[in-house]
């Protein structure tokens, strides 16, 4: 620990010292990254780099900084790819039931940005699953089993899917024209 600062010296004087002294004892020799560029020098400046920064070195999702809404939302579209590993029907309506609690708990009491934000239909979601699982019980009956060298069954191989659009369930198509 450093000593304390005299009283008759200038902060700034007794701060320079400080550093004179430690490049003298060589404190500052091979520190990570000595006569390296520094990174991201070259970028334009962002007010929030330091949080996208800690983001990248911590390997955390992105999906944190989101509003509850947001993230309610990014959920429930993203319901059915993550049950489609799911090897039962009750297990499919627990996962659905799960996040419609949250749903609901958040229509309850809202934080964040007031959006809407819609239930999943748990009905829907397992005639999915359900379409999903066939599809694929039937892919594998009608190609031959992989061989040992073989590569399995690659992503390109799964029938494509249109994609979902965000504003849907939201969109009432029941509305007169005006």
């Amino acid at each position: 620990m450093t000593e304390r600062k005299p009283g008759d010296v200038p902060v700034h004087d007794w701060v320079d010292r400080l550093i004179r002294e430690a490049e003298e004892r060589g404190a500052f020799d091979d520190l990570p990254g000595y006569g390296k560029p520094l990174p991201g020098i070259d970028r334009p400046l962002d007010e929030d780099w330091w949080i996208r920064q800690k983001l990248r070195d911590e390997d955390l999702p992105t999906d944190g900084l989101l509003p509850p809404a947001l993230q309610l939302r990014k959920e429930v579209a993203a319901l059915p790819e993550n049950v489609h590993h799911l090897r039962d029907e009750a297990a499919v309506r627990a996962a659905v039931r799960e996040v419609n609690l949250r749903v609901a708990e958040f229509i309850r009491i809202p934080t964040g940005p007031l959006l809407p934000v819609a239930p999943a239909d748990p009905d829907a979601v397992v005639a999915r699953w359900r379409a999903e699982r066939e599809a694929d019980r039937a892919g594998s009956l009608a190609r031959p089993a992989p061989t040992a060298g073989a590569p399995g069954r690659s992503d390109l191989a799964r029938p494509a899917r249109g994609r979902r659009r965000w504003w849907w369930p939201w969109r009432r198509q029941d509305r007169p024209a005006t």
